[in-house]
């Protein structure tokens, strides 16, 4: 039986195309002393690289 890695499943989402986002780091705390740019592109999810999109893809697969 294939199971859902349930730490992988929470942390990244796949898209309608297939796709795998990931959410930015650095956006937890201390953000007084980053600058506006830096905190607007990090609220914006990101591609998970094309390396490790299979590693994920396999370890969700009912996602």
């Amino acid at each position: 039986m294939q199971k859902t890695r349930k730490s992988i499943s929470k942390r990244f989402k796949v898209t309608g195309t297939g796709k795998v986002m990931r959410r930015s780091s650095n956006t937890r705390h201390l953000l007084s002393a980053k600058s506006r740019k830096q905190r607007r592109r990090a609220n914006k999810s990101k591609r998970v690289d094309s390396g490790f999109e299979k590693k994920m893809l396999a370890s969700m697969p009912f996602a």
